[in-house]
């Protein structure tokens, strides 16, 4: 990222608790809490676009503390939650 990560918040469902790898896609319906992340950058996996994030739930979750989801779809109001800074 030209300008480094920015910081997103999104909308925590049941599943995402039990996250282990690949990427993310919600399956159940029931929001249990909101939560803040940070987005590194993002990729192309067997032709999926996703975001790549940074969580703060230590390394024993998801992706040795990261995780994927898909991107270009709103997926769980994460693109509709996005912040950034530029300092001056």
């Amino acid at each position: 990222m030209t300008n480094g990560p920015v910081e997103a918040s999104f909308e925590v469902f049941t599943d995402f608790l039990s996250y282990k790898h690949g990427i993310y896609q919600r399956q159940s319906d029931e929001i249990i809490s909101g939560h803040a992340i940070k987005i590194l950058g993002w990729g192309v996996e067997n032709g999926t676009p996703y975001w790549l994030c940074a969580n703060s739930w230590n390394t024993d979750w998801g992706e040795n503390g990261f995780f994927r989801v898909i991107r270009g779809r709103n997926e769980v109001s994460i693109e509709s939650q996005i912040y950034a800074g530029l300092a001056k």
